[in-house]
């Protein structure tokens, strides 16, 4: 069978069985019984910190009624930093670079983010359809195309995230397998790349990190503009 690059992003199996359902249930096998050091050690604190950090950073722009969503927000993004990350490991499967799950994860909570502006503010939030002091004959297709640009932000979130992991590790890919191909013939150019990927595995991490960052922080300007 001819293997391509695109291959590293199909979801591996062992005799017809997703590996996906196994990454998802072996942590809580092997997570640790509950104790006291869980409250006061260096990490946990390191996440409080985190956490406390991001979640003023969302919620600071947004009025009281809308600080609801810092749970789902602040779940959210551990969820897109952890994936992320995991992702860059060796011989690991990265969800965030299927086009379908990022849209499972960006239509629900956009559509949630307008709803609630219809639920709570409805003359307000149709009023972004139309600027004010638009001129008459211009009002028809102002708010075609606002309709448009409001239709098309789950896309842009979908898309945004798949697009830069995906090219992230498919020049990964390229690099390593120019590596391999270098090192028997040319060792000295193979150790320079080899010092290109290690620049490019750090740019992918700090790609990683800013994606789940922006991800939810255009969700949280969405719900901003319907609270």
């Amino acid at each position: 069978m001819n293997l391509t690059i695109f291959d590293q992003f199909l979801s591996p199996q062992i005799l017809g069985l997703p590996l996906m359902t196994l990454a998802i249930i072996l942590p809580s096998m092997v997570w640790p019984s509950q104790n006291n050091r869980w409250l006061n050690n260096r990490l946990s604190t390191l996440q409080s910190w985190f956490i406390s950090t991001i979640t003023k950073q969302l919620m600071m722009p947004i009025n009281k009624p809308g600080h609801q969503w810092s749970t789902i927000l602040m779940s959210l993004i551990i969820l897109l930093l952890t994936i992320n990350l995991l992702g860059l490991l060796p011989y690991t499967f990265t969800p965030t670079t299927q086009l379908s799950m990022n849209m499972a994860l960006a239509i629900p909570l956009w559509l949630a983010t307008v709803l609630t502006g219809l639920r709570n503010q409805t003359t307000k939030s149709l009023g972004h359809l139309l600027p004010e002091g638009t001129p008459a004959p211009l009002i028809p297709t102002l708010i075609i195309i606002e309709t448009i640009s409001l239709l098309i932000r789950p896309l842009a979130l979908g898309v945004r995230l798949t697009a830069n992991l995906t090219a992230g590790h498919l020049l990964i890919q390229l690099i390593s397998t120019t590596i391999i191909i270098l090192l028997p013939t040319a060792p000295m150019l193979s150790m320079l790349t080899s010092i290109i990927l290690l620049l490019l595995t750090l740019l992918e991490l700090a790609v990683a990190l800013i994606q789940a960052y922006v991800f939810v922080l255009l969700l949280s300007l969405y719900l901003q503009e319907n609270v």
